[in-house]
């Protein structure tokens, strides 16, 4: 385990041992399976449209031809999609959003909204455990400044922490990308990750799934966010958040 305790001076020669390598390798084959068995069930098709979208005309070529689809084969693409969801938020892979979006597309609002904040809270999870065994080298040498903001604040809050990471999750104060690769290693208890993802996510992913109905009147993704959108979101937060402002804390 040398190098591994170089975290705090200059940036460590090697990021993961081997050891941690297999551990990821593994993790990375366990969704390959997954996702290979969705495929063998699926009738024989051209399914050269199945691609992560990387923008809106992506998107809409994925909804059109998945909606062929998830009438008569609701559970392969159920969960096909979540796989992959759950997939691309446990390796920090951008383009949850379109996947959100798609939901929309798909599923409705309710069933939608149901589904973008069970997997995404399952890919946080997956991706809290996965950075508390082999994270660590990899948030101090990506992110070394935000993490020691983090530790700050969690130190600083740990007594209403929940509220604090409800905050956190409803307001782009952190990436949710960072908040979940980094939580384990300044020692967020998971029940409370858990809570403040499942919850504080709904909001977010509210707007998100219901702008997929109408996915084709969408111009880009700036779209999504008007500044109402935000100003109800950033409400929201203050209002988690003010139970930690009213009571001092008074631990070190």
């Amino acid at each position: 385990m040398e190098g591994r305790e170089e975290i705090n001076g200059s940036k460590p020669s090697f990021l993961l041992t081997f050891w941690e390598v297999a551990v990821a390798s593994t993790v990375v084959m366990a969704f390959v399976l997954g996702l290979t068995c969705v495929y063998l069930t699926m009738p024989a098709s051209d399914y050269s449209f199945l691609k992560l979208p990387r923008n809106l005309e992506d998107l809409q070529i994925l909804r059109d031809n998945l909606e062929t689809y998830t009438a008569e084969y609701t559970l392969q693409v159920l969960v096909g999609y979540c796989v992959v969801y759950i997939f691309m938020q446990t390796f920090m892979i951008p383009g949850t959003v379109f996947m959100s979006l798609l939901a929309g597309a798909l599923f409705g609002v309710l069933k939608g909204v149901a589904l973008v904040v069970v997997t995404a809270t399952a890919g946080a999870s997956s991706c809290y455990f996965l950075s508390k065994l082999i994270g660590r080298p990899l948030v101090v040498s990506l992110w070394p400044d935000k993490l020691s903001f983090f530790q700050a604040q969690i130190a600083q809050r740990r007594e209403r922490l929940l509220n604090y990471m409800l905050f956190l999750r409803l307001t782009p104060t952190l990436p949710n990308t960072f908040i979940n690769v980094a939580s384990p290693i300044v020692d967020v208890p998971y029940h409370i990750f858990f809570l403040a993802t499942f919850i504080g996510l709904i909001p977010a992913a509210y707007i998100t799934v219901r702008a997929g109905i109408a996915l084709g009147e969408l111009q880009s993704l700036g779209d999504l966010y008007d500044f109402n959108s935000i100003a109800i979101l950033f409400l929201i937060g203050a209002v988690s958040i003010t139970p930690t402002l009213m009571k001092p804390n008074h631990s070190v």
